[in-house]
């Protein structure tokens, strides 16, 4: 799953105690802050004991399940008599065994805790030990997580507020901490903390809980508002040979590739291009220095078929050629549709691309995808009544037109430098060959 990934959620069992078991069928479903997964069993045998229920949190290196490989379980549900050391019983599914190059977690003390009757991950427990959390401010934090659990990032940003002064101490902290936040907060501008009144539900009103997803995109969205100094250049562009082009070629295309030519392909070469040409729109920015990152990784924002969204990334796009990225695009594309995505082919994104024309709009000023620094929005490409100029004068002209939006982080790139790089996708775009050879 990552080196980010230290729990995961138990979504689903896609088997049952006494069921046999292929080699690389899936057992269970896991959902991490990252994505959804199913996790398939390394042997072939039957599933003698669940350790884990639907809903519970199950943290790096601990058993999910115990898998029979050679008989010996009298009936289902018990499991072999012979300890799990022996090589009859293996401990097939675990996520230890499913997520590969995960940090080493180390055992929480939980006794610091233990005063509390409130859930708690032991990675959060880790961190709030870590940041010297007491027990009352932990319990104070709103979780975003299931049934109100407090999430990774809940606690990292409670830090993160406290470190700024923007988190009052709990009431329940020991008074010399009160006081020395009092004193503080005496120097400074009175600040109103207003909770948000409960919004009335009228007769025949539908109530619809946000999924899981939803709520991490929209705790996402608001972490990259808050973070980043948004700013958007915005640019129309003639894209009239590329349509041409792409008409007159699509239909060979897919016989000869097996594979349909859309326009993102295009639009993803114009985008790696230009971050060839513009590095410093390659970076992401950590505390007070700027990463500039090795390799072109673009992310392709893709709809789901829930509304929500999902970001699989094309590594090292620089290096395909339009074959290469027309079958991944694809491939990705279907696959988030489809939930098939792998974990890793949606991390280390340098750069993201959404395309808000497939649903009619002609721009759009996307959130930034943290940690980068640039996000392109691709309009809807429209014919329109253009000025063509000529050497024998200007005359009015039917073209194929979009626009182009560019959201980044004014803290690390001014608009000089947000503006050229746009103007390179553009440029590349209006210069297209209409007989380029594919």
């Amino acid at each position: 799953m990552g080196e980010s990934v230290a729990e995961a959620t138990l979504t689903t069992w896609l088997k049952e105690v006494g069921d046999t078991i292929e080699m690389d069928e899936a057992v269970f479903e896991i959902a991490t802050d990252k994505v959804d997964s199913e996790v398939p069993s390394e042997v072939e045998g039957v599933l003698v004991e669940k350790l884990f229920n639907v809903d519970d949190i199950i943290s790096v290196g601990q058993t999910v399940a115990i898998i029979e490989i050679q008989g010996g379980a009298s009936e289902p549900g018990t499991a072999p008599a012979s300890q799990p050391a022996q090589e009859d019983v293996v401990a097939a599914s675990s996520i230890e065994q499913e997520i590969e190059s995960v940090q080493e977690i180390v055992d929480t003390p939980t006794a610091d805790y233990s005063s509390t009757d409130r859930f708690y991950s032991p990675l959060v427990k880790n961190i709030a030990k870590e940041e010297g959390v007491s027990v009352a401010d932990l319990d104070a934090i709103v979780g975003t997580g299931k049934e109100g659990r407090v999430t990774k990032n809940d606690i990292l940003a409670y830090v993160e507020n406290r470190k700024t002064g923007n988190v009052m101490a709990s009431s329940a902290a020991v008074p010399a901490a009160t006081t020395n936040v009092s004193a503080q907060a005496s120097s400074a501008p009175a600040a109103v903390s207003q909770a948000p009144s409960e919004m009335k539900v009228g007769s025949g009103d539908e109530v619809i809980p946000m999924s899981r997803m939803g709520k991490l995109i929209a705790q996402y969205m608001r972490e990259s508002i808050s973070t980043s100094a948004h700013v958007q250049s915005f640019i129309e562009v003639d894209v009239t040979n590329v349509v041409n082009w792409r008409n007159k070629n699509k239909i060979s295309f897919e016989k000869r590739e097996g594979e349909k030519l859309t326009f993102t392909p295009i639009f993803m070469e114009a985008v790696a291009v230009a971050l060839k040409k513009y590095p410093m729109m390659n970076i992401s920015l950590n505390g007070d220095t700027v990463v500039k990152k090795k390799n072109i990784n673009i992310g392709m924002a893709a709809a789901l078929p829930d509304g929500n969204l999902i970001v699989p990334v094309i590594k090292n796009a620089d290096q395909l050629n339009l074959v290469g990225m027309a079958k991944a695009v694809n491939d990705l594309a279907t696959r988030s549709r489809n939930n098939k995505l792998k974990p890793d082919e949606i991390k280390d994104g340098t750069y993201t691309v959404t395309n808000v024309g497939t649903f009619g709009s002609v721009f759009g000023t996307p959130i930034i995808n943290q940690p980068q620094v640039g996000i392109l929005a691709l309009g809807a490409i429209r014919k329109v009544p253009s000025v063509i100029e000529t050497p024998e004068g200007d005359f009015i002209g039917i073209r194929s037109k979009m626009f182009l939006s560019h959201s980044y982080d004014h803290r690390v790139v001014n608009g000089a430098l947000g503006g050229m790089f746009v103007k390179a996708v553009a440029d590349f775009l209006e210069a297209w060959d209409v007989n380029r050879e594919i």
